[in-house]
């Protein structure tokens, strides 16, 4: 009998090695982590995530609990995984400056943060991110040391302007605008890297070389990238706190710096999507008419989306008329259950009875047909049976 137990309470010892092959993340709170750090010597690793956040979820699975993972991390950092929307993660968040997910922070006993990356990671990925927390001279902090102290080198400012990208650290913008400095020739694809990565704003120099060099970074980035990056920078630009005339000088002298030949419309496209920011739904739905009475668009979905823009939004019935054409246009072009379904709520709001019944049973017969949930039309349909 005791040789039996003793066997029994060996097999248990030994699943129970087997089954915390990944991960420990310790229970305790954040005071006890440091502590525990602080005793032991040992770096703390912070999985800084959110309960939405797909890519987190995805390491959780794939990666924490993955053998090789485990037994680096379990034998070189406490490991804290923590919540950065819910109780001390509030705080943590605001104190490490996280600004997406995951955050992987490696800190250590004192709450100083010594690296950081962004970002899912896979396995071996994960385990050189640690070797290089552990590393003194290859760790950020040891690199915002050195800058902190001078060191301007080339060779030095690339490899921290990369690691301070990479990892969304705060100074990123800062150091990439010193290495560029550096260098007097910017055409390289490493220094054309930082400068597409890296650049935000239209009132920087940064955007006046890419629209000097637009060429060389379409072909790295493709035309369509390089135009989005464009616009996005040119967005970033404007101040929240200007007032609408000053705004709308400002984009439509970028846009046609930028894009001379579709500057009109893109001005025209911002200007119905600034009215609807601010809220202002009578310029909204002016701007729309005319963006939409003279570019049109060959998307259905745009179509759709800007006539129950209208349907939420607008109450003045020539206007209204204008969104139930845009409606039938994207059911022309698409026959699907949701822009049937913004076109019986469009015939419904201006009063057309027979219309908006014959168009929200073909949405619901769509929706039968392809498993949606179609209970909001059959509402509708309801009032508009009511309708005299």
């Amino acid at each position: 009998m005791r040789s039996l137990l003793l066997f029994i309470t060996a097999l248990l010892f030994t699943t129970g090695l087997y089954a915390q092959e990944g991960i420990v993340f310790t229970k305790e709170n954040w005071k006890g982590i440091l502590s525990k750090a602080s005793a032991e010597n040992k770096l703390i690793f912070m999985d800084a995530y959110t309960t939405w956040c797909g890519p987190c979820k995805m390491m959780s699975k794939n990666v924490f609990t993955e053998a090789s993972v485990g037994s680096f991390y379990n034998e070189n950092f406490i490991n804290a995984k923590i919540d950065m929307e819910a109780g001390e993660g509030l705080e943590l968040a605001q104190l490490y400056e996280v600004r997406a997910y995951p955050t992987l922070l490696f800190i250590n006993g004192e709450g100083e943060l010594v690296h950081r990356a962004v970002g899912y990671q896979d396995a071996e990925k994960f385990v050189s991110l640690g070797q290089t927390a552990l590393d003194p001279s290859r760790r950020l902090s040891t690199l915002a040391e050195r800058y902190a102290k001078g060191d301007r080198s080339p060779e030095f400012l690339h490899n921290y302007a990369m690691a301070a990208m990479n990892s969304m650290s705060p100074d990123a913008g800062e150091v990439v605008q010193a290495y560029l400095e550096s260098k007097a020739d910017w055409s390289d694809e490493e220094t054309m890297q930082l400068i597409f990565e890296t650049a935000e704003s239209a009132d920087s120099k940064l955007f006046d070389y890419m629209l000097e060099n637009r060429t060389a970074f379409e072909e790295l980035y493709g035309e369509r990238n390089v135009l989005a990056k464009l616009q996005q920078m040119i967005i970033s630009s404007l101040d929240p706190s200007a007032e609408p005339e000053e705004t709308l000088g400002k984009v439509d002298a970028k846009f046609q710096k930028a894009f001379p030949e579709e500057a009109p419309m893109m001005s025209a496209n911002f200007r119905m999507n600034y009215f609807r920011m601010l809220g202002q739904m009578d310029q909204f739905a002016e701007t729309a008419v005319g963006y939409y009475d003279k570019y049109g668009s060959e998307s259905s979905m745009e179509l759709n989306n800007i006539a129950w823009a209208f349907y939420e939004n607008i109450e003045d019935v020539k206007m209204l008329d204008k969104a139930v054409k845009w409606a039938e246009q994207s059911v022309e072009m698409e026959d699907g259950y949701y822009n049937n379904d913004t076109l019986a709520s469009l015939y419904f709001k201006v009063g057309n009875k027979k219309k908006a019944k014959k168009a929200a049973e073909h949405a619901i017969e769509l929706a039968k047909q392809d498993g949606e949930d179609y209970s909001a039309t059959q509402e509708l349909l309801d009032k508009i049976k009511k309708m005299k």
